[in-house]
């Protein structure tokens, strides 16, 4: 702990914890739990060492209770097989599961330490839900246990500027404090390269989406300006006879409109007939959400009326008169 208060008092740090390992790190560690009343639980929650001050670096809040303190010890069974009672912080997630609801705050549970081994463990903070070891990974049932004396650990560091900046710095205080810094990561790298496989995917969906829309709006460009060569002369003489140029672009453009309706209605049912199959390749987004159904469209009916504009305007601007003469 006295390494966080030596990092808490570094200029430009604004607050320093300990864990046992990194939030979204992919390591793992449970431990059954048994609510008064009821049998030890079949799913267990997760668990995770922290210090104080953990919490607030990693900026989960608290909803109700208190942080952990320096004298809080987490529920153990000692060399001597004597039960130490403990306190933890649990999520939100955990009150849902095992309190249904209510606040678990001041309540006991007895924590598995050994083999059909139990301690009690005083529920002293009840915080927001935050993921655990992977961001795809619906939110769990989390316990935050005070953290004990360990080899490796975990320093998690909130800073004012810049977090590379001051890393020599950082490092060389703990250093000074007598432990050796392996690897230095801010948490916006940390997270990217959890993502990267979303980031591949929307990358590559992303290059073959425009060229698709590309070669979508050139072919229909194509189309309606051939078209118009096509029924220059019928336009033509639908114009002398007293058709206005809204009626001129209506006739032009209305079989383009029917086609983009349909190729729509069609990409509409296909995604969300394979949204189970595309659902696990996002991360945060559903197939279903209104955004990522609207967006795609808007997308599309805006490439379709520019690629449409230009033979639009071509047959607006046709003179019958000049059309009848060369025919």
């Amino acid at each position: 702990m006295q390494l966080t208060a030596v990092l808490g008092r570094t200029t430009g740090v604004e607050s320093a914890g300990l864990a046992g390992w990194p939030l979204l790190s992919g390591n793992r560690w449970t431990s059954s739990v048994r609510i008064p009343g009821h049998s030890l639980e079949s799913r267990a929650p997760y668990f995770l060492s922290v210090s104080p001050g953990f919490l607030e670096t990693m900026r989960i809040a608290m909803v109700e209770g208190r942080d952990l303190r320096p004298s809080d010890r987490a529920p153990r069974r000692t060399e001597t097989h004597e039960l130490i009672a403990g306190a933890g912080i649990v999520n939100e997630a955990f009150a849902r599961k095992y309190f249904k609801g209510r606040s678990p705050v001041g309540s006991w549970v007895d924590v598995l330490v050994g083999k059909d081994t139990t301690a009690p463990m005083e529920i002293v903070g009840l915080v927001r839900d935050a993921a655990y070891g992977d961001l795809r990974e619906e939110l769990q049932p989390t316990v935050y246990v005070p953290h004990g004396e360990r080899g490796n650990n975990a320093i998690v560091v909130r800073t004012a500027g810049p977090p590379l900046k001051i890393a020599p710095l950082l490092r060389s205080r703990v250093s000074d404090a007598g432990f050796r810094v392996r690897t230095i990561e801010t948490q916006a790298e940390f997270v990217r390269w959890r993502l990267v496989r979303e980031r591949v995917l929307a990358s590559l969906s992303l290059f073959f989406a425009l060229a698709a829309l590309v070669l979508a709006a050139v072919g229909l460009y194509g189309v309606l300006n051939y078209s118009v060569t096509r029924q220059r002369r019928e336009i033509g003489i639908r114009m002398a006879l007293g058709a206005g140029a809204f009626q001129v672009v209506r006739r032009v453009t209305a079989q383009a409109i029917a086609v983009i309706a349909a190729g729509l209605a069609a990409g509409l049912a296909a995604g969300l007939a394979s949204a189970r199959v595309v659902q696990g390749l996002l991360y945060s987004v559903k197939p279903t959400d209104g955004d990522a159904i609207a967006a795609p469209a808007i997308v599309l009916i805006a490439a379709a009326i520019v690629a449409a504009v230009p033979p639009a305007i071509r047959a607006a601007r046709i003179d019958p008169a000049r059309i009848l003469r060369s025919d």
